[in-house]
């Protein structure tokens, strides 16, 4: 009594406890998780099965209409006569051999009534079927009884094993004979035998007696799953079905749980698996798999035992933990006692500080929003007035900009009544039409200032670059004559993101400033060119005037202007509709020592600028 006294009162009695119930835990956990991993894998192998039943039915119908098909040709049916032409047999041979190879069949055969290979796609060749006698093949007899055959055997030519699909043929005078297409697996088998070194399943197709057909492991094929009895093995020798295969069980054994088996025997080490198996439809064969469950298992297992044993370790680390602070607290608590005098005092002072400084807390709050509510209603001052001073620059731009179309007008209207008086009349009317089309500009220039006051659409639609140009070249018709006038404008046009008008807008305002520029020039020249790099278009406006200020640095800035009665205004909303379009607009030197306006938007999709193209040019 005493030593179990001592031992409760131990303090290494937790520890103990706490290891305990962690193999506990450690052990049950594995289970469960052992289980739940088996049937997870038993779920997963039962799909995989699915998928090779498809995918060897699929392969296996491939060929089975080819032997239909051959068995109703002409030149097929007159082989199997008494004295077929040779030039006819050699015909058949090349297109049974042209037939082998689209098809993937590996040799197809054409066979008398006696027995005897009277055409084959390997015609020629060493192995060559012609000539051999396949009378005792059990394939050739049912066709020869049924109308169709079929038999999985080792090749007594070849030596190859495969699936042959035979087909009455009905020839002349009454005689019969059979096509028969020879189906092998090499190319299946060679994707289940990497599946399986990689650490997939195994997989084997078997046929009515359990004999292994088509297997992923080689020294499979020709075993058995259960024992063939000896009149069965003899009429398999009899008939030359599969060689001298010994028929050999094939090395799967029960394992202690009934729904796995052991894969191996003797050297190799023994692998549990999970052994599935499904009918091929169509067919008297079934389709086994066999899927590890070693390592996957194992490895559920392992984790499993880990992570409960941490948990419950961590619990049982807290539990004691929990104990030991409960003690710590019980000592703390008298000292705490014998404090809470002296601190109720300290907090007596503390409070009354602590009031004073609330109320001058209070009161700098108040002052901070008498001073927040003042900062917002100049702020909204700033806007109002920051409104009114775009509105003054717009303004501005909108007279600035009217005056060209408005002077266009005037000298189409002056060229129209000229014409008139030639008798001119066709070139008088295009003159006409062009006021029309200025005059539509001018009010849409108008229809932009009275939409001033709300915010931009921010659309951006496709429109055609060199169609802005000739559009916008119209306003500035007038200015044109005694200019050399450079065009290189790419058709079909390129089409960019924006506004076709705010664009004419830009480009206007960049030539009017290139004539201004070249006007004192000796051979004034304007060079305007629309090319497209990568994912962009570019268009660029060069003279040979006398160039830009200071390198073009304050160009684009409001109310800076080296002209007499300039604004400054053109090129700051220029860049700013650029921008908006999603693009750039810079200013340099140009090749001929004038200036040189370089605008880069982006292309639109090819789709769109495709379904653009119709109203574009309007």
């Amino acid at each position: 009594m005493t030593g179990g006294r001592a031992l409760l009162r131990s303090p290494a009695l937790p520890w103990l406890l706490s290891l305990a119930a962690v193999l506990a835990a450690a052990l049950l956990a594995g289970r469960h998780a052992e289980r739940a991993a088996l049937a997870d894998l038993r779920r997963s192998a039962s799909a995989t099965l699915a998928l090779h039943v498809a995918a060897f039915r699929t392969e296996m119908q491939k060929q089975g209409s080819l032997p239909l098909a051959l068995a109703s040709d002409p030149e097929i049916a007159a082989v199997v006569g008494a004295s077929p032409d040779p030039a006819l047999l050699a015909r058949v041979d090349d297109r049974l051999a042209e037939i082998a190879r689209a098809s993937g069949a590996a040799v197809i055969y054409v066979i008398r009534q006696d027995g005897t290979a009277v055409a084959a796609s390997n015609a020629g060749e060493p192995g060559s079927f012609v000539g051999a006698s396949y009378a005792f093949r059990p394939y050739f007899q049912q066709a020869l009884a049924e109308g169709a055959g079929r038999q999985f055997a080792l090749g007594t030519v070849s030596g190859r094993p495969g699936l042959y699909l035979s087909r009455r043929v009905a020839g002349p005078g009454g005689r019969t004979g059979v096509v028969v297409v020879k189906v092998e697996f090499d190319g299946i088998e060679a994707a289940w035998r990497a599946s399986w070194t990689k650490g997939g399943e195994a997989v084997m197709v078997t046929d009515p007696r359990s004999i292994v057909l088509v297997a992923s492991e080689p020294a499979w094929r020709f075993g058995t799953l259960r024992p063939v009895p000896d009149e069965e093995r003899r009429l398999i020798r009899e008939r030359l079905e599969f060689g001298d295969a010994p028929l050999a069980p094939v090395p799967l054994h029960p394992a202690a749980d009934g729904s796995l088996v052991r894969v191996g025997n003797g050297a190799e080490p023994a692998r549990l698996a999970i052994a599935l198996d499904a009918a091929i439809p169509g067919t008297t064969w079934r389709l086994h798999t066999l899927t590890r469950v070693g390592v996957a298992v194992a490895r559920e297992r392992i984790q499993a035992q880990v992570i409960a044993g941490l948990a419950v370790g961590l619990a049982c680390l807290g539990m004691t933990e929990l104990v030991g602070r409960r003690r710590r607290l019980r000592a703390s608590l008298a000292e705490a006692a014998a404090r809470r005098s002296e601190l109720e005092e300290r907090v007596r002072a503390r409070t009354q500080a602590l009031t004073e400084a609330n109320r001058q807390l209070k009161a700098e709050i108040a002052e901070r929003q008498r001073t927040e509510a003042e900062r917002q209603r100049l702020g909204r001052e700033l806007a109002h007035a920051g409104r009114l001073a775009a509105l003054g620059q717009f303004a501005a731009s909108m007279a600035h900009e009217i005056n060209q179309p408005l002077a266009a007008i005037r000298s189409y209207a002056d060229n129209a009544g000229i014409l008139i008086q030639r008798d001119r009349l066709p070139e008088a009317t295009e003159n006409l039409a062009a006021v029309g089309r200025l005059t539509e500009r001018i009010a849409g220039l108008t229809r932009q200032l009275k939409s001033f006051a709300r915010r931009a659409s921010g659309r951006r639609d496709p429109v055609a670059l060199t169609g802005v140009v000739r559009a916008s070249l119209e306003v500035v018709e007038g200015r044109l004559p005694g200019i050399d006038l450079a065009l290189a404008l790419p058709e079909p046009s390129p089409y960019v993101l924006g506004e076709g008008p705010r664009l004419e807008q830009v480009v206007v305002n960049l030539v009017q400033n290139a004539l201004d520029a070249v006007a004192g020039v000796q051979k004034p020249r304007i060079a305007i060119t629309v090319r497209v790099m990568g994912e962009r278009a570019v268009l660029e406006v060069g003279d040979n005037g006398s160039g830009l200020p200071d390198g073009g640095a304050q160009v684009f800035d409001a109310f800076f202007t080296t002209k007499a009665s300039g604004l400054g205004l053109g090129l700051a909303i220029s860049r700013g509709i650029v921008e908006e379009c999603g693009g750039t607009l810079s200013a340099g030197a140009g090749p001929e020592g004038g200036a040189l306006f370089r605008v880069e938007l982006p292309l639109a999709p090819a789709g769109q600028g495709a379904a653009a193209a119709p109203g574009a040019a309007a």
